[in-house]
């Protein structure tokens, strides 16, 4: 199979001006990737699938990566003579910028018919909020579809074109995206069956005081700070 720098050659020669970028995996299985833009993102896969030294007819996994919004230190450093003669002083200037967020989502692709493979390929929103878009890749592979499904629901990302985009894991009105790195879980375990240990102690935040302690909630253990009524002494 070609590498992915003839891999990347020949996508740029085919699709001109596209802005395609190589992103290089420093790990030890150096598993690089490509980065597509979403306008193309589509047609570049057909071609992936169609061409006839890839046949990549297989989409063995799709998951998403949240990148969150980072602060970012940049090191400049300037060289200044000295007026008197000697050596110059080398200054270093420090600035900060900020680096938006945004969400990605990475396919690795096989080839059953020719037996090669991977090839990685990678799509990113505009941001974590508005811009969360991108195109599904579910009509050129059909096992893209419960995949993409799992990357909208714990990611957020939204793809166009899904033939059926819907929660697959947590039900309808759950709300946020449990994979992103900024998620905060609920301390409101309503829906436990038997909140017990730690998540009876955060649902009963939400629910009165009563007496005995654990009457709210029918079914759950003790608490650990319940106050056991001593046995009667016996009669004579």
């Amino acid at each position: 199979m070609e590498s992915l720098e003839q891999l990347h050659a020949r996508l740029l020669a085919r699709f001109p001006g596209a802005e395609i970028t190589v992103i290089e995996n420093p790990a030890p299985t150096a598993q690089h990737s490509l980065l597509l833009p979403l306008a193309l993102a589509r047609d570049i896969a057909f071609f992936l699938r169609d061409d006839p030294a890839l046949l990549l007819d297989y989409c063995s996994n799709v998951t998403g990566v949240d990148w969150p919004e980072k602060e970012i230190t940049e090191t400049t450093k300037t060289t200044v003579p000295d007026p008197a003669g000697g050596a110059p002083t080398v200054v270093e200037e420090k600035t900060k910028r900020i680096e938006p967020g945004k969400l990605e989502v990475v396919y690795h692709l096989f080839s059953i018919a020719v037996k090669q493979g991977p090839v990685i390929i990678r799509m990113r929103t505009g941001d974590r909020t508005n811009q969360v878009t991108v195109p599904s890749l579910t009509p050129v592979w059909r096992s893209c579809e419960f995949q993409e499904r799992e990357v909208f629901d714990l990611f957020g990302v939204v793809f166009a074109g899904h033939p059926d985009l819907r929660r697959i894991l947590m039900w309808d009105e759950f709300k946020d995206h449990p994979m992103r790195k900024d998620y905060v879980e609920p301390d409101d375990y309503e829906w436990e069956p038997t909140p017990h240990g730690a998540v009876l102690e955060k649902a009963r935040q939400h629910y009165p005081a009563v007496a005995p302690a654990d009457a709210a909630f029918p079914g759950a253990p003790p608490s650990a700070t319940a106050t056991a009524t001593p046995p009667s002494p016996p009669q004579p």
